[in-house]
């Protein structure tokens, strides 16, 4: 498909929901902040869609459901999209790392080489003017979620992530990042479909199963790891003297297995550790761990002694 400039007309930017290609969008070229308001239209439909629960109602299978995606979705973002494809915090094989970018790309944050660029480039500019969602620099709202609709934002800072640009399964998942999640939702209809027809005592459907699933199970795993960029630069404790404000949350790290231990990250990003203390609780650190044991990845980086009390804030253990 020939490449439209974004100039011709913002609704051509619908055809990104396809195709993230189909339209040429020059980040140099794009307004600072120009919110690409037809992108939003999936964002907004997704929360409406929690909304669909007055309708469709509850059951124990759906809540589980949700649940359940909520914490393996979590796993790949935290585990693969932030610390292998990020920081290469380990080693995997192919097969593994394909799978768990499929995985990572059912949460609807796009594609791995397109989170891993701008993660990226946030650590070299944190808490900088030229750090997209910094909420020292900007704010609350844009760092929590307006950058990520800017059309500056959109496309993958390839220069970024040029050693993953030679996987064509990576650069397909990062072009169609939409069929993934689509295909998820179609599969919790049909899966709901099934548990009604042979499993009705379950009291679930398609649509239950789509806005507990798919709807409420995504928009929280959204905002919860939205908090790292809004919050985690704002709130909690400084253990390192890092040159940007992020800080550790004990709370936000629950929320977001280990991902609050951000002044820790911060302060050694290529640590596949983000709790580097036992009472620091990281639930991805330990999935980890229990992957390398199943010998499916290898050579987890551990922040080295040196630099575990190098720089140290006085007053903090």
């Amino acid at each position: 498909m020939e490449k439209i400039a974004v100039r011709d007309g913002r609704w051509r930017s619908l055809l990104t929901w396809f195709d993230n290609e189909a339209v040429k969008v020059d980040a140099g070229d794009a307004p600072a902040r120009g919110i690409d308001w037809p992108r939003m239209l999936p964002f907004v439909a997704m929360h409406l869609g929690c909304l669909a629960v007055i309708w469709v109602g509850v059951s124990t299978a759906a809540v589980a459901v949700a649940i359940g995606l909520y914490v393996l979705r979590m796993f790949a973002i935290t585990g693969f999209y932030h610390r292998y494809f990020s920081h290469n915090a380990f080693h995997t094989s192919r097969a593994a790392q394909f799978i768990f970018a499929l995985i990572g790309a059912t949460g609807v944050q796009r594609g791995a080489l397109w989170w891993a660029s701008q993660h990226r480039h946030h650590h070299v500019h944190s808490d900088q003017p030229e750090d997209v969602h910094s909420a020292y620099q900007h704010g609350f709202f844009w760092s929590h979620m307006g950058w990520f609709m800017a059309r500056e934002n959109f496309p993958t800072r390839r220069e970024r992530v040029a050693h993953l640009l030679r996987y064509p399964e990576l650069r397909f998942l990062d072009r169609y990042d939409g069929l993934v999640p689509l295909l998820l939702a179609v599969a919790l209809y049909a899966t709901g479909e099934a548990l009604a027809l042979f499993a009705p005592a379950l009291q679930t459907s398609g649509w239950q199963m789509v806005a507990w699933g798919f709807c409420i199970s995504t928009v929280a795993l959204y905002h919860a790891t939205f908090t790292i960029n809004s919050l985690t630069h704002r709130f909690g404790r400084r253990r390192y003297a890092t040159r940007d404000d992020s800080r550790n949350n004990v709370w936000l790290a629950l929320l977001t297995f280990g991902e609050g231990w951000h002044n820790n990250h911060h302060h050694f990003p290529g640590s596949a550790r983000q709790g580097f203390f036992w009472w620091e609780i990281d639930l991805t650190y330990y999935g980890l761990r229990v992957l390398a044991a199943l010998g499916i990845i290898w050579d987890l980086k551990e922040v080295p002694a040196v630099i575990l009390h190098a720089r140290r804030l006085s007053g903090t253990r």
